[in-house]
């Protein structure tokens, strides 16, 4: 199998209000995780692979391998958007974007969106808030993806993606009042970014 190594992106993130340095520092130490062993998962199935012996525990592993990829993988993406939102400082968003307008068309107002998407990011347990944009249909949609991979829209472009994994925000305030860390993301989005995406 050939492939392409994942590489670990450098992300530069100026001082932002309410999610501390510490805060980005060890989160960007679990990104790399995440890159290190999507490699490792895809090198492993390489050499399974390569086994001379069809076995039945070669097939199993290769299957839990790749079942755990998606994780992994999730890991590595959902990151990159999230970081690369922070870079350049804060951006208030375009009234004259096609991103703006289409949530507008969608919500009736950006306050009404915006509304949505923070209580989708209270959702209780560990995951993602996503903003996705169906190319197909022309839609826009919030969802919520479990861990890092469980409830990704098949097909959609990613958008705008808030982290609501616990060490997102637990060095800076407690996960009861994680309604801070959702105001503070906000705070610092860079919506050039955002509408680059859209």
């Amino acid at each position: 199998m050939k492939y392409n190594t994942y590489i670990e992106q450098k992300f530069i993130i100026p001082e932002l209000k309410g999610i501390s340095a510490k805060t980005i520092e060890e989160h960007l130490k679990l990104y790399s995780g995440y890159v290190k062993h999507t490699n490792l998962i895809l090198q492993k199935v390489d050499e399974l692979s390569k086994t001379p012996e069809d076995t039945t525990a070669n097939l199993y592993l290769i299957g839990e391998l790749k079942r755990r990829l998606g994780f992994e993988f999730g890991g590595v993406r959902n990151h990159e958007y999230y970081f690369e939102q922070f870079e350049g400082g804060f951006k208030e968003i375009n009234t004259e974007s096609s991103l703006y307008k289409k949530i507008v068309e969608t919500w009736g107002s950006y306050e009404q969106w915006l509304l949505e998407f923070k209580n989708l990011a209270m959702t209780r347990g560990i995951g993602w808030a996503f903003l996705y944009m169906d190319e197909k249909n022309n839609n826009l949609v919030n969802t919520w993806v479990g861990e890092q991979h469980d409830g990704h829209l098949t097909g959609l472009k990613p958008v705008l993606a808030l982290d609501m994994w616990e060490h997102s925000y637990m060095l800076d305030v407690v996960p009861s009042e994680k309604k801070k860390y959702v105001e503070a993301f906000f705070e610092n989005v860079n919506w050039v970014v955002v509408e680059g995406r859209g």
